[in-house]
Parts: C-alpha cells; sequence; structure tokens
C-alpha cells in the first residue's frame, strides 16, 4: 500500500494552478511548467516500468477504496480551481500574459483532471460514478465525450471511422478540426440510434446530448450571472484548451495505427498493437495510468491500478507530455514516428 501512496504526485499538477492563480506573474503559467517542463524532464530521468501487477491480487487491488477516492477528489479541487479563478480575474487587473498563463494553468487541468478523470469514471458500471465523469466532462464543455468515447470510439479505434483515431501523415492540427467535429456529430448520432431502438422521441428529456447541451448552457450562464458576462469567454477559453489537449493525448494514442479489415468486412478484434503506450512511470502516474493504453481497450471496465504492460505494444520515443510537444512540430513528429508505424505494419 505504502508504494501506491506515489499516486498522490498526480495532485502536483491541480495544485500548481492554486499557486498560478495566487502568485500571478511569471508563476501563473505554473501548471504549463509543470505538465510540459517538469514531467518530460522526470520521464527522461527516471526508469521506464514494465512491471505489472500479479494476477491473482487484481481482483483485490481494484476494490481499494483509496485509488477511487483519489479520482472523486479531483471533482471539488477542479471546481474549487475554477471558482478561484474568476473570482481573482473579476476582481483584479492584471496583464494579458498573466491572464493567458492562468487560463492555460486551468485549461490543462480541465483536461488532466477533468477530462482524464471522467474518462476514467466514464468507464464503470455505477451510475454515480458516471455521474462524476459527466460532472468533469461539464468544464470541457465536452459532454457528449461519455457518448462518443464509450459507443462510438472504443468500437471503431484504429479504423477510419474513427474520428479519433488519427492518419498516417495527418498532422494534428488537421486531426483537431476532424476530430473535434467528427465526434461531436457522432455523438449525436449515436443518440439518436439509442433513443429510435428503444421507442423513444429525439425530443424527449432522455435524451443525452439534448440535456448536455441545455446543462453546458446553464453552466456558462451560472458564470456569467455570479461574475459577469465578460467572464463566459474566458470559461469558453478553458474549455477549448482542455478539449484540445484531450484530442492531442487522442492524437498520440493513436496515429497511423490500423486494424485489417477482414473478408467478411468487419475489422479485425482490437489488440495491443493498436496503441501507443508509454511506461515512463512518472507520466503514468500524473495521468492515472492512462499511457498502458492498449490494456485499456483490450478490456474498458479494467480500473486504471491494474493496468498492465504488453510487450507487443507500440512504445512511444518519449512520455505523454514530450510527444505531444513533438506533435505540435509535425516535421519532427513525422520524422520520428512514420518510421514506426511502418515497422509496425510489417509486423
Amino acid at each position: 500500500m505504502w508504494k501506491d501512496i506515489k499516486y498522490l504526485i498526480a495532485y502536483i499538477a491541480p495544485l500548481s494552478v492554486f499557486f498560478a492563480i495566487y502568485q500571478q506573474g511569471i508563476w501563473s503559467y505554473s501548471a504549463v511548467y509543470v505538465a510540459f517542463v517538469f514531467i518530460p524532464i522526470l520521464d527522461v530521468l527516471s526508469p521506464q516500468s514494465i512491471d505489472n501487477h500479479p494476477a491473482d491480487m487484481e481482483e483485490g487491488r481494484s476494490k481499494i477504496v483509496f485509488f477511487d477516492l483519489m479520482l472523486y477528489l479531483n471533482i471539488p479541487i477542479l471546481y474549487l480551481a475554477i471558482v478561484y479563478y474568476f473570482q481573482t480575474l473579476s476582481t483584479g487587473s492584471f496583464e494579458t500574459y498573466e491572464i493567458v498563463g492562468m487560463t492555460l494553468s486551468l485549461g490543462i487541468i480541465v483536461s488532466t483532471i477533468g477530462i482524464n478523470v471522467a474518462h476514467e469514471l466514464g468507464h464503470r458500471t455505477n451510475k454515480m460514478e458516471q455521474n462524476m465523469s459527466k460532472t468533469l466532462l461539464l468544464t470541457a464543455l465536452y459532454m457528449h465525450f461519455f457518448i462518443e468515447h464509450n459507443r462510438g470510439h472504443h468500437k471503431n479505434i484504429a479504423t477510419d471511422e474513427d474520428p479519433a483515431s488519427a492518419r498516417y501523415g495527418e498532422t494534428v492540427y488537421a486531426f483537431w478540426f476532424r476530430s473535434v467535429f467528427g465526434g461531436y456529430k457522432n455523438a449525436w448520432k449515436l443518440e439518436a440510434d439509442r433513443l429510435k431502438k428503444i421507442g423513444i422521441s429525439f425530443w424527449s428529456w432522455k435524451n443525452q446530448m439534448l440535456r448536455f447541451q441545455i446543462i453546458q448552457i446553464a453552466y456558462l450562464a451560472t458564470i456569467g450571472f455570479i461574475w459577469g458576462l465578460s467572464m463566459i469567454p474566458y470559461a469558453i477559453a478553458i474549455a477549448i484548451t482542455g478539449f484540445l489537449l484531450l484530442e492531442c493525448v487522442n492524437y498520440i494514442e493513436h496515429y497511423g495505427l490500423r486494424r485489417k479489415k477482414l473478408e467478411s468486412g468487419r475489422y479485425e478484434k482490437v489488440n495491443q498493437l493498436h496503441s501507443w503506450n508509454s511506461d515512463h512511470e512518472v507520466g503514468r502516474i500524473f495521468l492515472y495510468e492512462l499511457t498502458r493504453h492498449s490494456d485499456h481497450h483490450f478490456r474498458a471496465t479494467r480500473k486504471y491500478q491494474i493496468l498492465r504492460h504488453f510487450d507487443e505494444s507500440p512504445q512511444l520515443p518519449h512520455g505523454y507530455p514530450a510527444s505531444i510537444l513533438m506533435s505540435l512540430v509535425p516535421p519532427l513528429w513525422f520524422l520520428v514516428m512514420n518510421k514506426k508505424v511502418k515497422a509496425i505494419q510489417v509486423q
């Protein structure tokens, strides 16, 4: 159990946002420093870990409450950070670079402890945890992710039918556009199909997509009511930062990997070759083991604390944060990654 205390390190990122808002100045970028300077350096300096927990320990480990509480605590932390941000921004006078820094810092944790933790909770079968997932996604104005990711992405991963699976030679910037709008469109279709199957009208309160739009508008309206209408664009900026960072993660997780189409017209089953992984331990801890992505797609309900390493899974050359930075420079990304994709294709 004491070895598991290491997961408390994940709270450094959200705590850095409170420091950014309090300290301001050059420290308003504190979460940026943590995510894209501190973690990449530690990933390089620290060893990679390929150890798995013994199979006979997995069931017991999956029931340890500590790991669930780690996730749940992110909800009040995130919303307190949002309140602190708007209260500070609405009552103070700041330089433009400070506002940009605080907004980017908050946007980063909207992605890391917001969308990322929502992703973990959204795969749980417990309704309470699913609602927690939606509560976190609200801050990114990305509640449709709950539908599209679970019912769309996991079905169509590593095919051209999945907007969240980056194509070979596609830049991250082109991918942003295709994945953001394609995922949103797919979520409407998936929900409409679900309602049609059970004989419920599209214009029903049971339509989750309709509810999500109303809830998100109410969220923005609440911010405008409490702190002034001028704060709404900042709420949108935080959300955009959060979901674009998510899409960067989507981009590096499946870039260029494709499932074979069988003679039946169906695709081969998802296996360990269809996701890029990273065993850089610091990044794994900060992202609640998201970087062991192949096992997540192998069995989506497997909790983060028991996700496994597979020797055959393709490995990114760096941890997730460093890989995201590399993806933002397409010539560098293609130079490094295209060779890796081709090597996998000939296997």
